[in-house]
C-alpha cells in the first residue's frame, strides 16, 4: 500500500485547523488555541519528515505546505490584531510580506516560468520568530506571566526579520528573473 498521499492530507488537515484556531482566539479559549497550534506544529514536522524520509514529495505538497503555514500565521496575526493583542502595524507587515511573496511567485510563474521556491535563511528565522511571538502573545493571554520585555523583543525581532526577509525575496527573485530573461531566446 502506497501512502504517498499522506503528507498532502496532513497539510490539508493543517489548513482545516485555521478556522478553529481563529474561533478559539475570538472566544478567548487561549489554551485551546495553543493546543491547536501544537497540533499544527507537530503535523508540519510530520508531513515534512514523511515526505523526505519516504520520498513522498510532490509538486502539490511543495505548494500546500507553505500555504498551510502562512495561512495559519496570517489569520492568527490578523485575529490577534483585531483583539488588540498585536500591534496592527506588525500584522500588516506580516500580511504584506506574504502577499508580496505569493504575488511575486505567481507573477514569476506566469511571466517567466516554473520556479521552485526555497526559503532563505532569513525567511526561516522570520518564521521561527513569528511563531515564537504568536505563541508568547497567546500564552500571555492565557496566563499573564510572560515578561513584557520578551513580548516587545520578540515583536521587534519579528518586524525586522519580516521586512528584511521580504526585501530579500524581492531582490533574490528579481535577480533570478533577470537571469532567466537573459537566457530566454530573443523574439527578433
Amino acid at each position: 500500500m502506497r501512502l504517498a498521499w499522506l503528507p498532502n492530507a496532513i497539510c490539508i488537515g493543517r489548513i482545516v485547523l485555521v478556522l478553529p484556531s481563529v474561533i478559539a482566539l475570538l472566544v478567548g479559549r487561549y489554551e485551546l488555541t495553543l493546543l491547536l497550534f501544537g497540533v499544527a506544529a507537530v503535523s508540519d514536522a510530520l508531513d515534512g519528515w514523511l515526505a523526505k524520509t519516504f520520498g513522498w514529495t510532490s509538486r502539490l505538497g511543495k505548494i500546500l505546505d507553505p500555504i498551510a503555514d502562512k495561512l495559519l500565521l496570517v489569520c492568527v496575526f490578523l485575529t490577534l490584531a483585531w483583539l488588540g493583542r498585536v500591534p496592527l502595524w506588525l500584522a500588516v507587515a506580516v500580511v504584506v510580506r506574504d502577499l508580496l511573496i505569493v504575488g511575486g511567485a505567481a507573477a514569476y510563474h506566469f511571466l517567466i516560468g516554473y520556479i521552485e521556491g526555497h526559503p532563505t535563511p532569513i525567511s526561516k528565522l522570520n518564521t521561527l520568530l513569528q511563531l515564537s511571538f504568536v505563541l508568547a502573545v497567546i500564552a500571555d493571554a492565557a496566563w499573564p506571566t510572560v515578561p513584557y520585555a520578551l513580548l516587545v523583543g520578540l515583536g521587534a525581532a519579528t518586524f525586522v526579520t519580516t521586512v528584511v526577509s521580504g526585501l530579500d525575496y524581492v531582490l533574490t527573485y528579481a535577480r533570478e528573473a533577470m537571469r532567466a530573461s537573459r537566457r530566454a531566446p530573443s523574439a527578433t
